[in-house]
């Protein structure tokens, strides 16, 4: 594993150390660059294309979290893009996350049967679906869609599913010279 640590990289377009839009409690929020879905629609557009971001190792994407976990106390993180099915070694990552008693929530744009069963054996909810603009559900808190499901691999969540029935979520969020809209 200490090769990996530095072998394994992910391509992250930001990183929010601690949000409460993204999931219930307070979250670490990863978004990942690159998509292949492509869902006419998608909230974000200027994740999809295909190109180096910020590359970062397994052990410095590690560390980040152990920093938000340090600073905020967080109960987990979530994983969003872009698709961070794209992410080789994805699962590696959050086997670490766990060992930190942390838990996961993964969005992917993709169906669960068309993704990795270890990787999706590796997080704890899951988030699945493509966007699709014409079923645009604005009753269910970051699911963007009607057809998206929710996956509860582990128990860890079970007790929040009424969470994503809640009103919708804003956060403001500043970034170097920017500012963008996190939640729905």
């Amino acid at each position: 594993m200490d090769s990996a640590l530095t072998s394994i990289k992910f391509n992250v377009a930001y990183i929010k150390l601690c949000t409460k839009t993204e999931g219930p409690y307070k979250r670490c929020c990863i978004w990942f660059q690159g998509c292949n879905i492509n869902c006419r629609g998608c909230c974000n557009n200027d994740l999809q294309p295909l190109v180096p971001n910020h590359i970062v190792t397994l052990k410095e994407l590690i560390d980040i979290v152990k920093e938000a976990k340090d600073k905020f106390d967080i109960e987990g993180i979530t994983l969003s893009g872009g698709e961070p099915s794209l992410q080789t070694g994805l699962k590696f990552f959050n086997n670490e996350i766990h060992k930190l008693g942390l838990g996961i929530i993964m969005f992917s744009g993709k169906n669960k049967q068309l993704l990795d069963k270890e990787l999706v054996e590796s997080v704890d909810l899951l988030i699945d679906g493509p966007f699709i603009e014409e079923q645009l559900d604005d009753k269910r808190v970051l699911l963007g869609s009607k057809n998206k499901r929710l996956s509860f691999i582990t128990d860890r969540y079970k007790k929040e599913e009424n969470y994503f029935n809640n009103p919708i979520a804003i956060e403001e969020v500043t970034a170097e010279d920017y500012i963008f809209i996190n939640g729905d």
